[in-house]
């Protein structure tokens, strides 16, 4: 899986960048979840292996805060870029004509760029938070990563240290979410005015993908933190990260590229020259 997914996702991010057809916005924040998508799955899953295949589950202190850096380096660049996408197709559907104009390549370079230093300082308030914290000799952390949550249960420090993480990672974590619920309330709102159901089902197929891995991408979260609070079983907990961390990555080129001619041909085309 972990294979596939970096393989899926590289393909598809040499396919946008290779094919000049795929050179719009869309496909260029795409491209940019794809880059993200393998670097939040090379945080955690290589680590996982390498512990089972070897047997020895042990990681440092630095190695910890590195890892944690990491994961919340590229959960958030995912969740910003997501927010990004939504944005994207709520300016293509309520304002198509002036599509061109308001998405220009320095708005939208712009774009990835803020999300790539708010991922940066989300990633390194969490790493200098943690590093506050205190723990024992040995902890054991009943996760297959380094979790922040698990982390922030596991210490013996004060509250106060504990609670500026929780309000960090509602910050960084709401925002997105919020936006992208914003645009798609617009988006629905300007769909059902649409006299046509042709054209409706023509606006809402141009956002269905981003809509699938959305639901995907937070419904596992989202089924994460509510299963850690409702049940104190851990193995639920582990197996939904799996979900947001391997499955739902692995699955974004496959939704983004099965339902769409632009993606299967440039495929071909890079295939093609790669044969």
């Amino acid at each position: 899986m972990y294979l596939l997914t970096v393989l899926g996702n590289l393909l598809l991010f040499l396919a946008v960048s290779s094919d000049s057809l795929l050179h719009t916005p869309m496909y260029f924040f795409l491209s940019n979840l794809s880059l993200a998508d393998i670097g939040f799955t090379s945080t955690t899953i290589p680590k996982m292996l390498m512990d089972i295949n070897t047997h020895h589950r042990i990681i440092s202190y630095g190695n910890c805060l590195i890892q944690l850096s990491f994961f919340v380096f590229w959960g958030c660049m995912d969740n910003l870029l997501l927010m990004v996408m939504a944005y994207d197709r709520f300016v293509a559907i309520c304002h198509p004509l002036h599509y061109p104009v308001i998405l220009n390549p320095n708005l939208c370079g712009l774009m990835v760029l803020v999300s790539f230093f708010l991922s940066l300082l989300d990633s390194q308030l969490h790493c200098l938070m943690v590093s506050q914290l205190t723990f024992c000799k040995e902890v054991e952390i009943p996760h297959f990563f380094c979790d922040p949550s698990q982390l922030i249960n596991l210490a013996c420090s004060d509250t106060t240290t504990k609670n500026i993480l929780v309000y960090i990672g509602a910050i960084f974590a709401g925002i997105p979410v919020s936006a992208i619920l914003l645009s798609y309330i617009q988006i629905v709102s300007s769909i059902l005015r649409v006299p046509l159901s042709s054209g409706k089902y023509k606006a809402f197929s141009t956002c269905g993908s981003h809509l699938s891995v959305v639901c995907l991408f937070y419904g596992t979260v989202i089924g994460v933190y509510l299963s850690s609070a409702v049940s104190p079983s851990l193995r639920s907990g582990a197996v939904a990260t799996v979900m947001y961390s391997v499955v739902i990555p692995m699955l974004n080129p496959l939704i983004y590229s099965l339902r769409n001619r632009d993606i299967k041909r440039a495929l071909q085309r890079l295939l093609s020259r790669s044969a």
